[in-house]
């Protein structure tokens, strides 16, 4: 398959199949992609998500540009903002989702790293937005996402030159959490995975709707909706499991209730 899709204790592992072609996508992949997402939104048993590549090479470098720019699609298709929505494309997922990069990371690929809440590189892995070299501009949030993740004249290089970026330098400037040898790379990824599906899945989800929320809102705001969603949390059965299983000395058991 071009996209595999696994279960395992919570953590669904989506991997980009398509090796041969450095993991890029056309239409077809790009709408698989979109149902696996929607799986991890949807799928109650699942708390968290890792994003890779198969292979060792490449982790995705984007559209397939033999089936994007030789045959553009139709005007207007341009309208049509809820077809097979992405994770940086409209698509609200509020599951943490971790990127494992291992190897090239360019131009969509880029931008999905973009989109994902904690990323782990491979030491060989690389990244950039070459778009500008083809003619054309970084999408999907490409051009949106890199100005608030990366300092202004970082991200303005990146952009404007198209060069390379590699793991040490990104994880410098903070593209990436952890650089790591490439052995090492999908245990890393399982273990911050896990870690994150221990503790109580409505919390994790709110603190990240919080936390992305309040890029686009005002303090006051941002304050107004954490009190909210804290006197909500405060009625579930995890918020009462949390404080017992600590009274008691045990591991919490959370059932996202």
């Amino acid at each position: 398959m071009a996209l595999d899709f696994t279960v395992d204790a919570g953590i669904a592992t989506i991997t980009l199949n398509r090796p041969e072609r450095l993991n890029a996508m056309d239409a077809e992949h790009y709408r698989l992609l979109s149902e696996a997402w929607m799986r991890v939104r949807d799928d109650p048993e699942i708390r968290v998500a890792i994003i890779t590549g198969a292979g060792e090479r490449s982790f995705s470098t984007g559209a397939d540009i033999k089936s994007f720019l030789t045959a553009p699609a139709d005007l207007p298709e341009m309208w049509l903002t809820q077809r097979d929505l992405l994770l940086n494309r409209g698509l609200e997922v509020w599951k943490p989702v971790i990127a494992a990069v291992n190897g090239y990371c360019l131009a969509g690929g880029m931008t999905l790293l973009m989109a994902t809440d904690i990323r782990i590189a491979a030491e060989h892995a690389t990244f950039s937005v070459a778009e500008v070299k083809r003619g054309i501009v970084p999408g999907n949030g490409g051009t949106q996402r890199i100005m608030k993740q990366l300092p202004y004249p970082i991200a303005m290089e990146l952009l404007l030159t198209g060069d390379m970026m590699d793991a040490k330098s990104a994880a410098h400037w903070g593209l990436v959490n952890k650089v790591v040898p490439a052995a090492e790379l999908m245990q890393t990824a399982r273990d911050y995975a896990r870690r994150i599906a221990a503790n109580a899945p409505l919390a994790v989800q709110a603190a990240k709707e919080l936390a992305v929320r309040s890029l686009d809102v005002d303090l006051p705001t941002g304050l107004r909706m954490e009190a909210v969603i804290n006197r909500m949390l405060q009625f579930t059965e995890d918020a009462k499991e949390g404080p017992a299983a600590f009274a008691e000395k045990r591991p919490a058991n959370f059932r996202g209730r």
